[in-house]
């Protein structure tokens, strides 16, 4: 798609009106979400949140290209692919507010480690690039035991610039694993910009040196995005290994409630990426499909509040874990050291 909304017919993936219409209003919620969720933090409703603001079109893209089967390793700016994979948003949102029917980890985790085991989403770590060893490792045992499922595992340019990064790309290269690297490069590892991180002119030829294909696609696009992502699960699932993804993107706002970017970014930078805002470029896409109106668009971000707004309510009313929780889950049988613990700490 180019700025405007124009678009090549001969380039479009094959997705049906419904599918695109679906994508739009994946993005609007998403856009939604980040906005609560940082007025939320800071009235002190939840303790921490992660802003994926323009981030939409690479995280809803690629997950889009999966099947339900499929794996997802993703980081901690990816609530947005939980949902797409099949995640519910109360269950996000429990996540998000640590409360006893959070089921993926009973309030355990750092709120942004998502996690489903109903939907095949393996919690990642704030220690960048350490769950990619993981996918790789999960990708090669679906290869082993002849399963036509693939992974895919998601991670920022900052990620590439650690160890575990190289590591995980030399093993998913010799193995021909299964899986898909995306790095969702938003120009920044926090403060640092991308031009200190490397001297490559691009991550996406990293891939070159392990052996398989490696891809530069515009992250605000959220068709190229798809296409992209769709290639490369289509040859993965086919035996031809691994592909990574570069989705050139930029976050909107900090790296997380904990950061302020005007310490080391422009408004003149900012005003340049929003002004190639992912969810704006769609949606002139679908007006010159005439798969939308302003009146459709108006409809479908009432619905996307109001849903927000009900799972928000539910998680608030939704008590904290219990103090024995602490010391569930640990052992299939409880040992009599942890016990007299529980005890003492639950004794009236």
């Amino acid at each position: 798609m180019k700025s405007d909304g124009e678009y090549d017919p001969k380039l479009e993936p094959s997705l049906s009106h419904d599918d695109l219409l679906k994508l739009y209003r994946f993005m609007v919620l998403v856009r939604r979400l980040n906005e609560r969720l940082l007025s939320l933090q800071r009235q002190g409703r939840i303790g921490f949140c992660v802003d994926s603001s323009g981030h939409e079109a690479c995280q809803i893209g690629s997950t889009f290209a999966l099947t339900q089967e499929d794996w997802l390793f993703p980081y901690y700016r990816d609530a947005a692919m939980c949902l797409v994979k099949g995640l519910p948003l109360k269950s996000l949102m429990d996540h998000i507010y640590s409360n006893a029917e959070d089921s993926s980890s009973v309030g355990r985790q750092l709120n942004v480690h998502w996690s489903s085991r109903e939907n095949n989403i393996v919690s990642s770590s704030s220690c960048v690039a350490g769950h990619l060893a993981h996918a790789v490792g999960a990708a090669y045992a679906m290869k082993y035991k002849n399963e036509k499922l693939v992974c895919l595992t998601s991670f920022g340019d900052g990620s590439t610039s650690q160890g575990e990064f190289h590591e995980a790309m030399n093993f998913a290269g010799v193995w021909k694993a299964p899986v898909i690297f995306l790095c969702e490069n938003n120009q920044y590892a926090i403060s640092l910009p991308e031009r200190y991180q490397t001297a490559s002119k691009n991550i996406a030829i990293k891939a070159e040196a392990y052996g398989f294909d490696g891809v530069q696609v515009e992250g605000n696009d959220i068709l190229a995005v798809y296409k992209a992502t769709k290639t490369a699960v289509d040859k993965a699932r086919a035996g031809g290994g691994p592909t990574l993804i570069e989705a050139v993107t930029y976050r909107h706002g900090g790296h997380s409630s904990s950061d302020d970017p005007t310490r080391y970014r422009s408004k003149e930078e900012l005003d340049y990426w929003k002004n190639r805002d992912p969810i704006r470029l769609f949606k002139k896409y679908l007006t010159k499909k005439g798969l939308i109106s302003e009146q459709e668009d108006l409809k479908i971000a009432e619905s996307v509040d109001n849903e927000l707004m009900s799972a928000i309510r539910a998680s608030e009313k939704t008590p904290k874990p219990a103090l024995k929780t602490l010391f569930t889950d640990v052992y299939s049988e409880m040992p009599w050291h942890i016990k007299e613990e529980l005890d003492e700490a639950t004794r009236g």
